[in-house]
């Protein structure tokens, strides 16, 4: 991915590849590196808040994970700290120049992070139909990502088969 060059980093590959980018291809990347930060101070700033609420739990509220209420409150925070470390991930791949824009893939499976925490924060009380729904855009979601999956291999192998 250097080029032949291992001991370029990636600021220096970035410096160089600015200089033949095109004006929209330099706001894309000004764009992402903006994007990640925000999502960054973001991550922090919910990771402290989740570190404050969790200590609070254990120490003042006698945390028990059994308390539906209590683990729903806990693990949609963490799910939601997934999430946003994903998505942050996705726009760093653009930024660093490995992909040229947002994966589709790589949107499907935070959707699929975000519907499983969905469930995992679903009250009990929760209808029938809801359920349905949520199962319903979960399969669909997993279906497409399998296609997409499959594509990619067979394209990879054709492309495989082509060099040799």
């Amino acid at each position: 991915m250097n080029d032949g060059n291992q001991n370029e980093t990636t600021g220096e590959r970035l410096r160089r590849e600015w200089s033949v980018m095109t004006f929209y291809e330099r706001f894309e990347q000004v764009v992402a590196l903006l994007l990640s930060a925000v999502i960054a101070a973001i991550i922090v700033t919910s990771l402290l808040q989740l570190i404050q609420i969790v200590f609070t739990l254990l120490i003042i509220d006698a945390f028990n994970p059994l308390d539906h209420k209590v683990f729903q409150t806990v693990f949609g925070m963490i799910m939601t700290l997934l999430i946003a470390m994903e998505f942050k991930h996705s726009i760093v791949r653009v930024a660093l120049r490995r992909d040229s824009i947002i994966q589709v893939k790589t949107v499907i499976l935070i959707a699929l992070i975000a519907l499983a925490r969905k469930f995992v924060i679903l009250n009990p009380d929760a209808s029938p139909g809801k359920v349905a729904a949520l199962a319903g855009a979960t399969l669909a979601l997993g279906v497409t990502y399998w296609l997409l999956r499959e594509r990619d291999d067979r394209t990879a192998k054709e492309t495989l088969h082509d060099r040799s």
